[in-house]
């Protein structure tokens, strides 16, 4: 495995739970799953749809997420809102990103590494 391969497959692992924490965040407002797309997107989040769409699915069947269709437009839209569990969460995985890169900020310093 080239070093490309190796950093790309760890830099996906990174963001792979940052996306989660990101959506739960933005959908505190309601939002359906392509405006989330260019959201994340303008963020720095490297999302596709076919990562996103079936995220959405499975963090609403863990209830951190309510869904609702809207039919007022021409085209009917999915709604995803964080619900109140999803919001909790969302707090808790912030506040261990927070720690996590506390403790590598101060492993770095002890050991003279960036």
């Amino acid at each position: 495995m080239t070093m490309d391969a190796t950093l790309a497959g760890h830099l996906q692992e990174l963001r792979r739970g940052t996306v989660v924490v990101a959506s739960l965040i933005v959908l505190r407002s309601p939002g359906y799953g392509y405006s989330l797309l260019e959201t994340l997107s303008r963020a720095g989040f490297d999302v596709e749809a076919n990562t996103l769409y079936p995220l959405l699915r499975r963090l609403e069947a863990q209830g951190l997420l309510t869904s609702s269709w809207n039919t007022d437009e021409a085209r009917p839209r999915k709604f995803y809102r964080t619900t109140e569990q999803g919001d909790a969460l969302a707090g808790t995985l912030r506040d261990e990103w927070s720690r996590i890169d506390h403790a590598i900020g101060d492993l770095s310093k002890t050991t003279g590494s960036n």
